[in-house]
């Protein structure tokens, strides 16, 4: 008997209905040679440091750093996850062959493997890997099923980010929390929870904080003059006192202004790349207000319904062979309805009846690893939600103005003077909308976008003009959004603006796309930080934190993200698993020994009281 295993109930149903096994079992599926069953997410987890030494339950400064020989794993402690393990375990030592349909990534991977681990699995292991939910993909997965030892890089590097959050997360948890935990009158201490990602995640925010706190606004002076209805501004830029100012002023006031030239400048915009999660997770915060975790419980769901492909993806790309079934999700997208209307058939209509433009900014294998960027199956929605709609529809735009022509405009620049001042206004006609007909609803193929489109003015006209000379204050940086907090995660902290240089730091981001929504939520569950509208702030409690940690190697996001890339490099057979682990415990040992030797008498107040 085959016996294949899922990650969730109902993704072993839709494999079960494919496979022809109908009946239903206690804690699975069987039918026509097949037995198929599922976990609930992680049925085992990493053993508990008392599980290794009991000397370990208590929490003491003189028993760290805990580190144990050989690491173990055990199962949850719940009474539904040891009854379905009980009811896995029978049919693997039945089993000829195990086929692991777990979701197809790292975490998915980890999961099936420590399950197989645990019930003392021999028999041959496959494995189903799949980029969508769809009736088609799951036949062509069995169709292609692997041998299971093609995943062990995958697993390994799941396997060393555990122990790598173990180590890190026990030791210095326990380690911040005895030395610096606020344990007056007899109050149970404060827990000081530090992680390898969670940190340096938080001392980001903290860093930012303290910049809008400390900022000190400055005046400065613009001189600007209006000319036919049109704003222009002096080029010199910012008058840095007010006498400056009211000195160019006086040289401009009652003089003619003239027109020095006008240029034009075509040019053209590409459609924004195919969606992974991070560029989702932004724009579902930008445009509604989505938390990260929000969005991607949302994505889920999709893919679990077929709508669209799996999401847990960093690349934005798609490899050759989808290029041949983008006609018929096409054909898919044209028959979608919500309400009655085809919101998408006027926007597919023209691509219709000729070959889908095949850009190297979308199809490029070279940049797809595991998983292809997310884009919508074809298969035709039913009964969404509000927030799945809305997720969805930013999913089909963006696929669809991907095969679209780049955005056409203009840009005209003015350049004026007044004695010896020169002044400047810019404009923006778009000239044909190309793609951002596409991710723009209310826009009509022929509009032109006139908003900043300037009048006609000729070199060497001139007139009467009302300058101006405006006090303003510099303003403080911004605080993190969830949008520009996972931009700032998958970067590592850098600020980058640019699409390109963006995807080459991906590399070193901190944390996984599937995991950064965790994070932000466990710095919330921990009080460190909090919303205000859409801004994240620093609690009291969450700068009181960062302040004491002297160690860089537990804020810096540039030394994490170093950690994310061995991580990485060992998915892809580029680096030593055990080396990784080894380093560690090494950079574990150093931690421990820095914070002992601190003799300042510094405690943290009580989380939650800010």
């Amino acid at each position: 008997m085959k016996v294949c295993i899922a990650e969730k109930p109902s993704v072993a149903r839709d494999i079960a209905r494919i496979l022809g096994a109908t009946a239903s079992k206690d804690g699975y599926m069987e039918g026509n040679g097949y037995q198929v069953t599922w976990t609930f997410g992680h049925l085992c987890e990493l053993k508990e440091p008392n599980d290794y030494v009991e000397n370990w339950k208590r929490w003491s400064l003189a028993a760290l750093p805990m580190i144990p020989v050989r690491f173990g794993i055990k199962l949850i402690d719940d009474d539904g996850i040891r009854r379905q393990f009980a009811i896995i375990e029978k049919l693997y030592h039945g089993a000829t062959e195990i086929i692991n349909c777990g979701d197809a990534g790292q975490e998915g991977e980890l999961i099936q493997r420590w399950v197989m681990q645990k019930a003392g699995v021999k028999c041959p292991v496959k494995r189903l890997w799949i980029s969508s939910m769809t009736d088609e993909a799951i036949k062509k997965g069995f169709e292609n099923l692997k041998d299971q030892s093609e995943y062990e890089p995958l697993y390994l590097a799941g396997l060393s980010r555990a122990i790598g959050d173990w180590l890190l997360g026990m030791n210095a948890t326990r380690l911040y929390t005895l030395k610096y935990g606020n344990n007056q009158y007899g109050r149970n201490t404060q827990v000081l929870s530090i992680g390898r990602v969670q940190t340096p995640t938080l001392a980001l925010i903290v860093q930012r904080q303290k910049e809008i706190d400390n900022f000190k606004p400055e005046p400065y002076w613009v001189l600007a003059t209006l000319y036919r209805d049109t704003q222009f501004t002096a080029t010199k830029g910012k008058f840095l006192s007010k006498e400056e100012g009211e000195a160019a002023f006086a040289l401009i006031e009652g003089k003619p202004f003239t027109i020095e030239s006008v240029t034009k400048k075509k040019g053209t915009e590409q459609p924004k790349q195919l969606y992974d999660l991070t560029s989702l997770q932004v724009d579902c915060n930008r445009k509604f207000g989505y938390s990260a975790e929000m969005t991607l419980n949302t994505i889920q769901s999709l893919y679990e319904r077929k709508f669209t492909t799996y999401p847990r993806v960093d690349t934005q790309y798609l490899t050759d062979d989808v290029y041949a079934q983008c006609p018929q999700i096409m054909n898919g997208i044209y028959q979608v309805k919500f309400a009655g209307k085809n919101p998408y058939a006027e926007l597919v209509r023209p691509l219709g009846g000729k070959p889908l433009l095949k850009s190297k900014r979308v199809f490029d294998a070279t940049k797809v690893t595991d998983h292809h960027a997310i884009i919508p199956t074809g298969v035709i929605p039913q009964g969404l939600t509000d927030a799945e709609h809305n997720v969805y529809d930013l999913v089909v735009r963006r696929f669809i103005a991907v095969f679209y022509p780049d955005c056409k405009f203009s840009t005209t620049t003015v350049i004026g003077k007044v004695d010896e001042i020169e002044f400047k206004a810019t404009g923006k006609e778009i000239l044909e909308m190309g793609w951002r007909v596409v991710t723009n609803p209310t826009a009509d193929v022929s509009q032109k976008n006139e908003e900043t489109l300037l009048p006609t003015f000729t070199k060497g006209e001139g007139g009467e003009h009302i300058p101006t000379l405006t006090e303003k204050q510099t303003t403080p940086p911004k605080h993190y959004t969830e949008a520009t907090l996972l931009r700032a995660m998958e970067t590592a902290g850098k600020l980058v603006e640019d699409e390109t240089l963006r995807t080459a730091l991906k590399e070193n981001g901190i944390g996984r796309p599937s995991s950064r929504a965790g994070i932000i939520e466990t710095l919330f569950k921990r009080h460190y930080i909090r919303r205000k509208k859409k801004n994240l702030e620093a609690t009291e409690t969450g700068i009181a934190l960062i302040d004491t940690i002297h160690e860089k190697l537990l804020t810096s996001a540039e030394l994490t993200g170093i950690w994310e890339k061995k991580l990485r490099d060992i998915e892809h057979r580029k680096y030593d698993a055990a080396l990784f682990v080894n380093e560690l415990k090494a950079q574990i040992h150093q931690i421990v020994l820095q914070v002992l030797s601190d003799n300042s008498s510094r405690k943290i107040g009580e989380a939650g009281k800010d």
